[in-house]
């Protein structure tokens, strides 16, 4: 094996990144994982001394963040793999769902990912060498009523990643976009909010998704462990995806959401077309 790498994850206190923290570690690599409590950074430190490190960090505080980057960079090793997966989803219609509620999502789920890359991208660029992995969500390719707050916020972290991604491609950092379906996690429980506010009109649409969530809860599809090796073979690849759907649920969803896209698109080209100025030929 090469020399082992170092990666910053963010939220390892359970779910998919604490199954990708594991992985990482069983691999051989080092870990630098964050939470927001200081119980389980040291839990995490003791899972493998000196492979493992724990940090409590609260990725919306970006003087924190800054600090943690520097932290690591200085005296742990060179980030050469940063994984954002810190977040969490609030359940409720978007009329449903307050300005505030709306925000706090984003700061978490946007803002504290935009801050840990802002605090990592100097670095490579120095070094002209990275890999950021940004775990969204198929919710941040396709919408659901009940989740289109959380939808939003995983749409705005792909529009961001793509963007960046031509940003840094001449400058030898690559970008990952991590799109897993429903993973047999706590992301649907501990993890999950909802919306103070519920209005009975929506109770066919988002009432009923609502119920299906609960329903699925600890029945989805995805193992927490595969997907974590899967990010780990694309994270580490020479060439890596832009984008890696995880679970054939998301496979699923995706193609069933780009096949009616593409349909809608050709059934309205003419009209698309005539927006035009006339061609002068």
């Amino acid at each position: 094996m090469a020399d082992p790498k170092t990666w910053l994850i963010t939220g390892i206190s359970s779910g998919l990144g604490r199954s990708l923290a594991e992985a990482v570690v069983k691999r051989g690599d080092r870990v630098v994982g964050t939470a927001r409590s200081e119980e389980v950074a040291k839990a995490f430190s003791a899972l493998a001394p000196k492979r493992a490190t724990g940090l409590v960090l609260d990725v919306t505080d970006e003087k924190a963040v800054l600090r943690a980057v520097s932290h690591v960079e200085s005296d742990i090793g060179p980030v050469d793999i940063l994984v954002n997966n810190a977040g969490y989803g609030i359940v409720g219609g978007v009329e449903e769902t307050s300005l505030e509620e709306a925000r706090a999502q984003f700061e978490t789920n946007v803002f504290g990912a935009l801050a840990v890359m802002q605090a990592v991208l100097p670095f490579m660029r120095a070094r002209r060498a990275g890999r950021i992995v940004n775990i969204t969500s198929v919710s941040g390719l396709v919408g659901w009523a009940s989740l289109g707050i959380y939808t939003g916020s995983k749409f705005a972290l792909e529009g961001i990643s793509e963007t960046l991604a031509l940003e840094v491609e001449p400058l030898g950092i690559k970008i990952i976009m991590i799109e897993p379906g429903g993973l047999r996690t706590d992301f649907a429980t501990r993890s999950r909010r909802f919306a103070a506010r519920v209005i009975d009109d929506y109770a066919p649409t988002v009432g009923h998704n609502r119920g299906l969530l609960a329903a699925h809860a600890g029945h989805e599809p995805g193992d927490p462990a595969r997907a974590a090796e899967a990010i780990v073979k694309v994270a580490t690849a020479k060439e890596p995806p832009l984008r890696l759907l995880i679970g054939s649920d998301a496979l699923l969803y995706a193609d069933t959401k780009f096949r009616a896209q593409m349909n809608e698109i050709g059934k309205w080209e003419a009209l698309s077309r005539s927006a035009d100025y006339p061609s002068s030929g």
